[in-house]
């Protein structure tokens, strides 16, 4: 709900037709729909862009819809903006949902070229029809899925994004994933460890039953980190059913998509970053903290600029954080 009188942004949606996406496994549409915000008195041109990535379940649209006692997200940069707590910028919100549920906004054979589609393919079509962004202009933030592709972006394409804001991202692999995976097991139990019928049951429920996220959270990060096109959906498991031991091979293939992980490769590309942002609720119930102490340990062990932030709340309706990490982003990206 609207907490500020001042003027408002315009905020538009426009298609980007994909080639990147026709090849996903999932069945899902290559046009997908960009909702753009442009702050009030401008029209984009010569403006900075951000970039929001939603988190699992979610959608960029989500993001700009109307919403029951606080403010969307265009609410909050009107304020912001209008009381000269942030300069004027241009936001995306793109609709990367999935049949997973989902996206973590990286390259799979199953869920789809998802890094390719945003770089290549949106970032272009926002920025030549609005005239904002350009080298040294460009920022991504998200929370949960979207903050851990808002990180993975920074540390691969920093060539590209210029600020980074992550806020409860994912990361710390054996800490917030690998714990669900005996209840996954469970699920799979009653239907004789088959994936395919578990999701094809999901699919047809009048209404998704209860326990059943950690079960489709969990496949389509499989989905997202270890696809095997020869399975159902390209989704193996990185544990045994039986024994719940871990599966060398293909959990390694996780790690390599875990941030602290590839942080040891890739962290030089964190330095040519203008402003890079994390926090974590010290309650997160997915057990992210752990995860940001770790990653903000080691940046600040290789001496990487960063600001790191833990906060007493938990994983849910947190977006209030983007007061701070916003105002942040957009300076750094006007400098």
């Amino acid at each position: 709900m609207r907490k500020f009188a001042g003027p408002a942004g315009s905020l538009s949606r426009i298609a980007v037709e994909s080639t990147a996406l026709k090849t996903n496994m999932l069945g899902d549409p290559a046009t997908r729909y960009v909702d753009v915000y442009v702050s009030a008195e401008h029209d984009g041109r010569g403006l900075p862009l951000l970039v929001d990535l939603a988190g699992f379940t979610g959608s960029g649209l989500a993001h700009t819809n109307w919403v029951g006692f606080r403010e969307n997200l265009p609410e909050r940069l009107d304020r912001l903006i209008g009381e000269r707590l942030m300069p004027p910028v241009v936001v995306a919100f793109p609709d990367c949902f999935t049949r997973l549920g989902g996206n973590q906004y990286v390259n799979s054979a199953s869920v789809g070229a998802w890094e390719d589609y945003l770089l290549s393919e949106m970032l272009p079509a926002i920025e030549q029809r609005f005239g904002c962004g350009g080298d040294g202009r460009r920022g991504v933030f998200g929370k949960s899925s979207g903050g851990y592709g808002a990180i993975m972006h920074a540390l691969r394409h920093s060539d590209i994004w210029a600020a980074a804001a992550c806020h409860s991202g994912d990361m710390g692999f054996e800490l917030c994933y690998l714990p669900d995976m005996p209840a996954v097991l469970r699920a799979l139990a009653g239907v004789d460890n088959s994936i395919e019928r578990w999701w094809q049951q999901l699919e047809s429920a009048q209404k998704h039953p209860e326990g059943s996220f950690k079960v489709f959270n969990a496949l389509a990060m499989a989905a997202s980190y270890d696809p095997d096109p020869t399975q159902f959906l390209g989704i193996r498991l990185p544990v045994t059913f039986d024994t719940c031991e871990i599966i060398e091979e293909r959990w390694a293939n996780w790690l390599r998509h875990d941030p602290v992980v590839a942080l040891g490769s890739q962290s030089d590309n964190l330095r040519r970053l203008k402003a890079l942002y994390i926090d974590c609720g010290e309650k997160d119930q997915f057990n992210l903290l752990y995860g940001a102490r770790r990653f903000a340990q080691r940046l600040k062990q290789l001496d990487i600029a960063h600001r790191y932030e833990e906060f007493a709340d938990n994983h849910t309706g947190v977006d209030y954080r983007m007061d701070i990490s916003l105002p942040f982003l957009a300076e750094a990206l006007t400098r």
